[in-house]
C-alpha cells in the first residue's frame, strides 16, 4: 500500500512497516512515561510489541504518521476496521500540539468509515479532551484489565449527509 496523502500539518500518513516497530515502541513508551508517571512503560515495552504483532495479525491496520521534513516517526494509530476498535492513538511528546494526532485521528476515520469505538483512561484528560474535540462521545465507563484504572468508552458514529436522510 502506498503513502496516503499528507496533509497540512506536515505529517504523512502511511501504512506501517517492519522497520517503525522499534521507534513506535520508543514513542509509546515516551508519551506514556510522560502521561501516567506512576507506571513502568518500559517494563511494558515486551507487551507492546507483542500486542503489536497479535493485533497486525488479526487484522488491525496500523497508522503512522511521519514528519515530512525530517522522516521522524511522530505517531501511530491502530485501528480495527470491523469491530471499529480504536486501539492505541500514541503522539511522540517532541509532537504533542502540532498536528500529529489530529492527522492520525483523520487516517483512523478513513480506515473506519462506519465508526470508531475507543477506552480512554478517565484520568487523562489531554486524551478524554482530545476525542471530545474529535467529536467522540462517552457512553460508558470501564475499568483498564492491565492497569485497573477507570476508564471511558467513547464512540463515534457518522452523521448521515443531507441527502441519506
Amino acid at each position: 500500500m502506498s503513502a496516503l496523502p499528507q496533509d497540512a500539518t506536515g505529517f504523512t500518513i502511511r501504512p506501517f512497516a517492519a522497520a517503525d516497530l522499534t521507534p513506535a515502541a520508543d514513542l509509546w513508551v515516551a508519551s506514556w512515561a510522560l502521561t501516567m508517571p506512576d507506571i513502568d512503560f518500559e517494563a511494558r515495552r515486551p507487551w507492546f510489541l507483542q500486542h503489536v504483532e497479535t493485533l497486525t495479525a488479526g487484522g488491525t491496520r496500523i497508522l503512522v504518521a511521519q514528519e515530512i521534513a525530517t522522516g521522524i516517526l511522530a505517531g501511530f494509530v491502530m485501528i480495527e476496521p470491523v469491530s471499529r476498535y480504536l486501539d492505541q492513538l500514541a503522539v511522540a511528546p517532541a509532537y504533542w500540539g502540532r498536528g500529529a494526532a489530529e492527522a492520525l485521528m483523520a487516517a483512523a476515520r478513513s480506515a473506519s468509515p462506519a465508526g470508531i469505538v475507543l477506552d480512554v483512561n478517565q484520568d487523562n484528560p489531554r486524551a478524554v479532551a482530545f476525542y471530545r474535540r474529535a467529536g467522540l462521545e462517552i457512553t460508558s465507563a470501564g475499568a483498564n484489565p492491565m492497569s485497573g484504572r477507570t476508564t471511558w468508552r467513547m464512540e463515534w458514529t457518522p452523521k448521515p449527509s443531507p441527502a441519506e436522510g
